[in-house]
């Protein structure tokens, strides 16, 4: 296991700005609004003699409008208790304040090696204002800018020095584990749908802070789970709102975030709430995913208030029914009903997951793909007619994709004579003929046709 860092602070003094410099990449929504970290996000660090898992918080001992605020408080006593060392962040800027005191006071009680970190120490004059920080009587400080990268070599020589790490074997071997990738799973869709419900109920603790509030997630949260033995990495999102309705910067970050997170996703698990039906900003969602060629599985949730009082069989069936018809593009997605707050059916989810993974993994030969698809032309040879100025396929093959992603999506090119005959309608007849003889749920295919006339890919 990985050494834990947990960031502490009071809001506003750089403690995402110092996450995302340590992580190497922009993870945590930085602005200069307070409060805008809400959930524990957590990351490796991959500098130093070996690598520690560093965490944001929220920030501590701010008193705003914020309606989640006992919330947010909760997920950084939660940090406090399990991190193995503590950065607390103050800003040279503002000087020392009476938050920064009491948080002082509170972590000198800890037994944990704790870090004074003072940030935006960026120029000399700012370097002098850190100290006055020395009244708070930590043996550890730092003066860091993180918005400027200064500082930082510094800090994480003094974590490891701390935490005693140290390149060894051991080190090695862990590094090499982690190229084994858990499959990283996207949970998206509009906002109180139930994604952080979902997250807490694969985890089986409260970790994503939930709330009938609209947006209460801000960031994408990557958070490490284990089911049945296998690893998977978590992508909890913020809901997806119709850009007209995002009203300040952080909103459009938080929903640019989860856009992202699609594309870096192995599978997209667009939780829809069934009980409420489907709407315009789900297939929106849904159009996004099918877009980006995404595996997908379209998750109801709030299944034990759809019809509550009706039979089981009939309750599924027309849910089905009324979910293909809404999802009609998302023809190849399984369907999973599940009630993430009960925790009903997370075992069928995950049983559904690794379908599609284990499904993605089998090939069509190149032989077989050739006879399937010149025996279903010539049965059903449609508007291609039969006439020698027709359509006419020369070869198919299967062509090996960037081994980017858990689960691949396989690519069919067909190399034809007068390609520009082949409709779309047709395509996608073709697409279901390889599916009855190679099923893939949960999985799109992308299907190019190349030779005389325009190149078509879809």
């Amino acid at each position: 296991m990985l050494k834990t860092v947990a960031i502490v602070g009071r809001p506003n003094v750089g403690k995402s700005a110092l996450f995302n410099r340590l992580a190497g990449k922009n993870i945590s929504i930085v602005h200069d609004m307070a409060g805008v970290t809400r959930d524990r996000i957590t990351a490796q660090c991959r500098k130093g003699p070996a690598w520690f898992e560093i965490m944001d918080t929220g920030g501590i001992g701010a008193n705003t409008d914020d309606v989640l605020t006992d919330q947010v408080q909760t997920e950084a006593s939660i940090a406090l208790d399990v991190a193995d060392l503590l950065l607390f962040v103050v800003d040279v800027v503002d000087g020392v304040t009476p938050i920064d005191q009491t948080l002082a006071r509170e972590l000198r009680k800890t037994s944990k090696p704790v870090i004074l970190v003072c940030n935006k120490a960026d120029s000399p004059k700012r370097k002098l204002n850190a100290g006055e920080f020395a009244r708070f009587g930590f043996a550890d400080m730092i003066e860091v800018s993180a918005a400027h990268g200064k500082g930082i070599d510094e800090l994480v020589a003094t974590i490891s020095e701390r935490l005693d790490l140290k390149e060894t074997t051991e080190t090695e071997d862990a590094k090499a584990g982690q190229n084994v990738k858990p499959l990283k799973l996207a949970i998206v869709g509009r906002p109180n749908a139930g994604k952080s419900s979902l997250v807490n109920a694969i985890l089986g603790q409260e970790r994503a802070i939930v709330s009938p509030v609209a947006g209460t997630t801000r960031d994408a949260l990557d958070i490490q789970a284990r089911w049945n033995n296998k690893s998977y990495q978590l992508i909890d999102t913020a809901g997806i709102r119709r850009r007209a309705n995002l009203d300040t910067y952080v909103e459009i970050s938080s929903v640019e975030r989860s856009i992202q997170s699609i594309k870096r996703a192995d599978l997209v698990l667009l939780v829809v709430d069934c009980a409420d039906g489907a709407k315009m900003q789900d297939r929106k969602i849904a159009q996004i995913i099918l877009e980006e060629r995404k595996p997908c599985i379209l998750v109801m949730n709030k299944w034990d208030l759809f019809h509550p009082d009706g039979k089981q069989k009939d309750r599924i069936e027309h849910l089905e029914e009324i979910m293909r018809r809404e999802f009609f593009f998302l023809h190849y997605a399984p369907l999973v009903a599940i009630s993430a707050k009960n925790k009903d059916h997370i075992g069928k989810l995950f049983v559904q997951i690794e379908k599609v993974r284990t499904g993605s993994q089998n090939r069509i030969s190149t032989g077989s793909l050739n006879r399937l698809l010149h025996t279903a032309i010539e049965n059903t040879p449609g508007a291609l007619g039969r006439s020698t100025h027709s359509f006419k396929l020369l070869y198919a093959t299967q062509v090996n994709e960037a081994a980017e992603f858990e689960i691949p999506v396989p690519h069919f090119v067909l190399f034809a004579n007068r390609a520009s005959k082949l409709t779309e309608s047709y395509t996608r007849y073709l697409e279901k003929v390889i599916r009855e003889e190679w099923p893939a749920p949960g999985v799109p295919f992308r299907m190019s046709v190349r030779g005389k006339g325009p190149k078509k890919e879809r």
